[in-house]
């Protein structure tokens, strides 16, 4: 049974662009409609998401990134941006972003900061409402384990694995508050940052297990309260020489939560709008009406 059935007030926000690439990915993600335009990807998250409807999720938001390239862009040249993404999926983007819009189900498209910052502004909306017992971020990537925690969780969907600050302990070796200590030492090549020479994953969990921030590391290896590192005299000078270069990249790994989302209320589904009609015979999916309007329907008549 999901962890979220029986709560009072559940909210679950989704990381539309990771849905979109997975979707777009898999076997059978491929869609020609007739105009030859290739909606695959689309019409697997938007399924997805009535799916999602279907099991009783009831205050839900999805964010997008409008554009890939945000202001980290600006702070690290090798940050991600767009090149390289297949132009099918490209053109995709703001489809999605329309047709989930039509589905009547909130959408936060983010131009100067990142998908993944909006679901952390809405994780911090939803959990400071006293109302919402559960909040559910459906995604598995791990700049995201920085929110977990009270009622915070992130699911991966596709391994249908739920994860707590128990859980992002037993994954990533640190809690939740580290992670971007953690990024930015050992760095992560999907967002484009390399990290620090020598700090791999697990040395750099055991020293923040320890000190929880870089900005609290002892400088001198000697200093160190943390037993079994391999190195730790090189490790240090490392850190020192190169502290300006980790406190970039644990802001580039650091959610800015200060984003525009709305309230919680913003996010309850009531309905599908009339556009879904248009998008759902552009995805050759009729069936998103069919269920959708069922769905609401039912929540009408049960009050």
């Amino acid at each position: 049974m999901p962890l979220w059935q029986g709560a009072r007030m559940q909210v679950h926000l989704v990381d539309g662009t990771y849905e979109l690439f997975r979707h777009f990915y898999s076997p059978r993600g491929g869609h020609l409609n007739d105009a030859g335009e290739e909606v695959g990807a689309v019409r697997g998250v938007l399924r997805s998401l009535v799916t999602m409807l279907g099991e009783g999720v009831t205050h839900l938001g999805v964010a997008t990134d409008h554009v890939i390239e945000s202001f980290r862009n600006d702070l690290w040249s090798g940050y991600k941006d767009g090149s390289g993404v297949d132009s099918d999926l490209m053109r995709q983007f703001p489809w999605l972003e329309e047709a989930v819009t039509a589905l009547g189900v909130t959408v936060w498209p983010m131009v100067e900061v990142e998908a993944d910052d909006a679901l952390g502004a809405a994780a911090v909306v939803a959990a400071a409402d006293d109302r919402v017992e559960r909040v559910v971020i459906c995604t598995p990537d791990k700049d995201l384990a920085q929110c977990v925690g009270g009622k915070v969780l992130q699911y991966d969907r596709r391994a249908q694995q739920y994860r707590d600050a128990d859980g992002v302990i037993e994954k990533y070796g640190v809690e939740p508050m580290s992670i971007p200590d953690w990024l930015a030492l050992v760095g992560d090549s999907a967002d484009g940052f390399p990290g620090l020479p020598g700090w791999g994953a697990k040395t750099a969990a055991a020293v923040l297990r320890r000190y929880g921030h870089i900005e609290e590391i002892p400088h001198a290896p000697g200093q160190w309260d943390v037993a079994g590192v391999r190195g730790a005299a090189k490790l240090a000078a490392t850190l020192v020489e190169e502290l300006d270069r980790a406190l970039l990249f644990k802001r580039l790994a650091t959610l800015v939560t200060d984003v525009e989302v709305g309230a919680v209320d913003d996010w309850r589904w009531s309905g599908p709008t009339d556009a879904l009609h248009e998008w759902a015979a552009r995805l050759d999916a009729e069936d998103l009406v069919r269920n959708a309007e069922r769905l609401a329907a039912e929540r009408t008549a049960g009050g």
